[in-house]
């Protein structure tokens, strides 16, 4: 293994082609309020401390640069204004864009930064690399909603940008906050970024639908006289994904399919389990089809690699490891181990080891093992004793009872903690937590062996899991929820209808029944809505079927009653109590639902 000095390459690549940044570092939103503040990591300096894992704290010092970066003649990238990387190329009358970051402030200060060294080029079109918020939702602040320029994106996209950030977003974005540490100052003993760059913004978010899908690999495009050759990767780092290479320039971005860590197969916050397999598959196909004619690959987060050899060695790692984690987890599931007793024994070979690009900082090999089981056998680890288990609040108080009471259990979380076994530690600790989670020694027992967990952790979104369960059992409130509501105005009328589906209370409708036709009157469309046995149906339909109601509305009537439940100034004709009634049997989720408590 290298040492944790800055002599390595990547230190080099990370600075080269630095062409300015912003001071002060804070961005804001139009209120005035910090979204991001691209300095967050600037004490990530000399030695590693203590309470930081000496390979996290390189990582932080790599990703703490910040500024407006030369990757090739014409290609440049915004990299540590918000946890992915903006990059921008000169075409024949303005600058695409790929990947506008998480929020429009972020972006719009990326782009303005780019446009004081480069000139007030206009954004003539937006490639999205793939389905993650981090790479599309700050497009407001690069083009406006008006705009006609081409925005580009893989097939499917739409529909897994709304599965992962509309559909189960609030229950992702509260498990994110826990993954990106987001109530945890940055600093030696909080934060110290994500791993796979700086923590995320929180500003305003939106999305633009695709005008133009990348179907297969192979297909080209020429976006303002800039030739792009695409692979589609679906199922690798997102469910639609591609890369793609500038051969006029013998540039190749790799999305997020290859970033100087090893990525989750299945993110802390939650998503689809991704593929290892074909993730290493295409790796291999990026090779073969792009490297060899490559002076430079770049991503979507971190920094780039340049020289065709060391390009090659690059992603061959990356290749290797999702195919090493993928093979050994099924040898080893095939012989019978569950996923918790192959994440328990498998280790990296010491040839990808000693590679920076291949450790955990932001997946883990761990939690990655797990997640290849799940893949092909589900939750369940065939053990009939683990079918059908108490939720974690019943089984605690069985356990509490079994060990004598909480004091007993809280000395014995003490006791294996000052022993080293902190992970036992943790567990009985959690259990007194949910058997009483008002009692103060309980809480604090638990919350200082997270707390030490954490700092330990060379896994950034593990670190930043431990320190905000101790944060918020010390009392710390969780705050400054970020919500997708700005990628509304992008969704289908099925995926709208959807996001009133999945807020229906079943127990609360059993026994209701309702028919609505929904006319759209300035997209022609028709939809049948029904309510029955507790599940609320939609469809296009050409049919005319008689209804309890019918609501003649447009689309922005439409977002207007799902955002706000707004009735007013609706044309209907039938049973106009139908929709009030329909609306009185939804609920509204919770942005801040308990994590670390019951």
């Amino acid at each position: 293994m290298a040492t944790y000095s800055e002599d390595h390459p990547d230190f080099t690549n990370a600075d080269r082609g630095f062409v300015g940044t912003i001071t002060p570092a804070a961005i804001t939103d139009a209120s005035g309020t910090v979204i991001f503040d691209a300095d967050a990591l600037s004490f990530a300096a000399g030695d590693a401390p203590a309470s930081v894992h000496p390979s996290l704290w390189r990582q932080a010092k790599l990703t703490g640069r910040h500024g407006l970066y030369e990757v090739a003649p014409g290609f440049y990238q915004v990299r540590g204004f918000d946890i992915s990387n903006m990059t921008l190329v000169e075409g024949d009358t303005g600058v695409v864009v790929i990947d506008p970051l998480v929020s429009a402030e972020t972006a719009a200060a990326g782009l303005a930064l780019y446009r004081e060294h480069r000139g007030d080029r206009p954004v003539t079109a937006v490639v999205y690399t793939h389905a993650h918020i981090d790479h599309f939702g700050g497009v407001l602040g690069v083009v406006d909603a008006s705009t006609d320029v081409p925005i580009v994106a893989p097939e499917h996209f739409l529909e897994h940008a709304v599965s992962e950030n509309v559909y189960a977003g609030v229950a992702m974005l509260r498990r994110g906050y826990y993954y990106d540490g987001h109530p945890l100052d940055a600093s030696p003993s909080g934060s110290v970024g994500i791993g796979l760059g700086p923590r995320a913004s929180a500003g305003t978010v939106g999305l633009l639908p695709p005008t133009l899908d990348i179907t297969a690999t192979g297909q080209e495009e020429t976006l303002d006289g800039i030739r792009f050759v695409f692979q589609l990767t679906p199922n690798t780092e997102s469910p639609a994904e591609m890369n793609f290479f500038f051969p006029d320039h013998r540039v190749l971005c790799m999305a997020e399919n290859a970033t100087h860590n090893m990525h989750n197969l299945l993110t802390l916050r939650g998503a689809q389990v991704r593929d290892s397999r074909i993730w290493s598959r295409y790796l291999a196909e990026a090779v073969e089809l792009f490297a060899h004619d490559s002076d430079v690959v770049f991503s979507s987060h971190h920094w780039p690699t340049w020289g065709t050899d060391a390009i090659i060695g690059f992603l061959t790692e990356q290749r290797d490891l999702y195919a090493y984690m993928h093979d050994q987890t099924l040898r080893l599931m095939n012989q019978g181990h569950t996923g918790s007793e192959i994440a328990e024994t498998l280790q990296t070979p010491s040839s990808l080891e000693d590679a920076w690009s291949t450790h955990g900082y932001y997946g883990s090999l761990s939690h990655n093992v797990k997640a290849i089981f799940q893949r092909y056998l589900g939750w369940y680890d065939g053990n009939p004793a683990h079918l059908w288990e108490h939720t974690p609040e019943n089984k605690a108080s069985r356990y509490v009872e079994l060990l004598g009471g909480v004091d007993q259990v809280v000395a014995a979380v003490r006791r294996y903690a000052d022993a080293g076994d902190l992970r036992f530690a943790a567990e009985l600790g959690s259990h007194a937590v949910f058997a009483e989670p008002g009692n103060a020694e309980a809480r604090e027992a638990l919350a200082t062996v997270l707390e030490t967990l954490g700092l330990g952790a060379e896994n950034a979104t593990w670190r930043n899991c431990y320190l905000t369960g101790a944060y918020e059992l010390r009392g710390g409130e969780p705050t400054g929820f970020v919500s997708a509501s700005g990628m509304a105005s992008a969704l289908t009328t099925t995926q709208l209808f959807d996001t009133l589906a999945i807020r229906l209370d079943g127990a609360k409708a059993a026994g209701t029944t309702a028919s609505i036709r929904w006319e759209l009157t300035d997209s022609a469309e028709a939809y049948r809505m029904e309510l029955s046995n507790s599940a609320l149906v939609h469809f296009p339909t050409k049919r005319d079927d008689p209804a309890d109601v019918t609501v003649r509305l447009t689309r922005p009537q439409l977002l207007a009653l799902f955002g706000t439940g707004a009735l007013e100034g609706l044309d209907t004709s039938g049973d106009a109590s139908v929709l009030p009634t329909l609306l009185g049997l939804t609920d509204e989720p919770d942005p801040m639902f308990n994590v670390v408590e019951p």
